[in-house]
């Protein structure tokens, strides 16, 4: 697998820093693009294990990180989960323009809530799929209740995630109440293939079930067995890779 450094101007105008992963002889048969997990960056190892086994199968993806996380531009307490969305749209734009549409949209647990909203809006994806994603937005909520108070009363908390501190606002929790997932997920009008693994203690398997529940066919479902949340373990992260590869082939 080569990689290939860019970047692109996201949903606010910020410079978003991206990487395209391309198959050695660098002829890809589709381009994927990928949203990662809230907090995390395009570099989490579990994206570059899928990516290289798509790699393999001739199917390049495109990598990228939201606005004020990782190496993009931009305060990441000025983002909501909206801007997420703006951000991949702007990302499908930068990969249609620059290499070919993005026929496969891939997004990780809030990522995967992202891209079930952005789909619609992305005409050209012909398949989605989602790994430990939430069923709704809301559901990261829980992560901040312990200072709930003192954002309603200041406007914003600092919160520690991996050994990060992030400050979140109330605008960005005011947002994520505002998304109604149910009815994106119902009028997808594209295949869904949903990962999730049954021990995930960060995303209940339960999310997964009303995913599916919701969804129209054709709609798929895989268990990820003892996978944790961040798919830490290659094997994991390599099975995903390699079965978005086959399942996706049917509708490219």
């Amino acid at each position: 697998m080569k990689k290939i450094k860019v970047s692109f101007k996201g949903g606010q105008s910020y410079q978003l820093a991206a990487c395209l992963d391309v198959p050695d002889d660098q002829q890809p048969k589709a381009y994927a693009l990928f949203a990662h997990c809230f907090t995390c960056t395009k570099n989490l190892k579990a994206i570059h294990n899928i990516d290289e086994a798509l790699a393999e199968e001739h199917i390049a993806v495109l990598r990228f990180d939201f606005t004020g996380l990782g190496e993009s531009e931009g305060d990441f307490e000025e983002t909501n989960f909206s801007t997420n969305i703006a951000d991949l749209q702007a990302a499908a734009q930068f990969l249609e323009r620059e290499y070919g549409p993005a026929r496969i949209l891939i997004g990780h647990s809030m990522g995967g809530a992202a891209v079930l909203q952005a789909a619609s809006r992305i005409i050209e994806a012909k398949a989605v799929v989602t790994i430990a994603a939430p069923s709704d937005p809301e559901h990261i909520e829980r992560f901040f209740m312990s200072k709930q108070e003192e954002i309603e009363r200041s406007g914003e908390a600092e919160f520690n995630i991996g050994g990060t501190s992030f400050r979140i606002s109330k605008q960005f929790l005011d947002d994520l109440e505002s998304n109604n997932m149910k009815s994106f997920i119902k009028n997808l009008n594209k295949p869904l293939l949903i990962f999730h693994s049954p021990v995930d203690d960060v995303v209940a398997i339960d999310n997964a079930s009303r995913i599916f529940a919701a969804a129209r066919h054709p709609k798929s479902f895989i268990s990820l067995d003892d996978a944790d949340h961040l798919l830490m373990k290659e094997k994991d992260s390599r099975y995903v890779g390699k079965l978005i590869a086959a399942w996706s082939g049917r509708y490219l």
